[in-house]
């Protein structure tokens, strides 16, 4: 499997979870994002974008990365090009860090949509700011590794059918879950997290690391 990280310009923290996320892969930074890399300690291969958010004081080994300039007129955001040349790569899994928040809701709705495009298409994504972290959730049986107390929700991109959840504080069985609806948000982990979809397309977001404010 090949891992590539893509720094996007939302909020990000470093957590040991993150570290662990991200340890190994090549790493493409999307304007913006390149800020990141001096939190993470990271210098990517890459750098894409039009360049017009541009981090001031970024150090010498960061301003030498090799760039793919795109003009300010596009019809991509700098994320998705970003994530363009990894799969042009070889991307087989993906780790977008900084995909939500900022300053730029349009963007963050983008990365969710996004994610879940790609995992149709075979891809691996894990969307993340280091205290939240989102994972498509296809048709099928997915387990997760969260510790007993994490605060999670199921955000539906569409209407669910024969959602099954298990290893939470509220457990569902084979339930149909209407486009818009907030049965599944705000649920507690209980153990070990399963959930089942028959039918649809949704996002697990998790909170493994909440914010004192939140």
């Amino acid at each position: 499997m090949s891992t590539f990280t893509i720094l996007l310009g939302g909020d990000l923290i470093r957590t040991p979870r993150l570290d662990r996320q991200v340890e190994g892969s090549r790493v493409i930074a999307a304007d913006a994002g390149i800020g990141h890399a001096r939190l993470l300690g990271l210098v990517p291969e890459l750098w894409v974008g039009d360049f017009d958010s541009v981090p001031a004081d970024l150090p010498a080994d960061l301003t030498a990365v090799p760039r793919r300039t795109f003009p300010a007129e596009k019809d991509k955001t700098d994320g998705e090009l970003a994530i363009a040349a990894a799969l042009e790569h070889g991307a087989t899994r993906l780790v977008l860090a900084g995909a939500f928040g900022g300053r730029r809701a349009d963007h963050a709705f983008l990365h969710l949509a996004l994610g879940l495009r790609l995992a149709e298409a075979g891809t691996d994504v894990l969307l993340t700011s280091g205290a939240q972290e989102g994972i498509p959730l296809l048709p099928g049986n997915a387990g997760f590794d969260y510790a007993d107390g994490t605060l999670f929700s199921i955000l539906g991109f569409s209407e669910l059918v024969g959602l099954t959840v298990t290893g939470a504080k509220w457990a569902l069985d084979q339930v149909e879950v209407a486009f818009g609806s907030s049965l599944t948000i705000s649920n507690e982990v209980k153990g070990r997290l399963e959930i089942v979809l028959g039918h649809g397309r949704a996002l697990l977001l998790a909170h493994p690391y909440p914010l004192p404010e939140s």
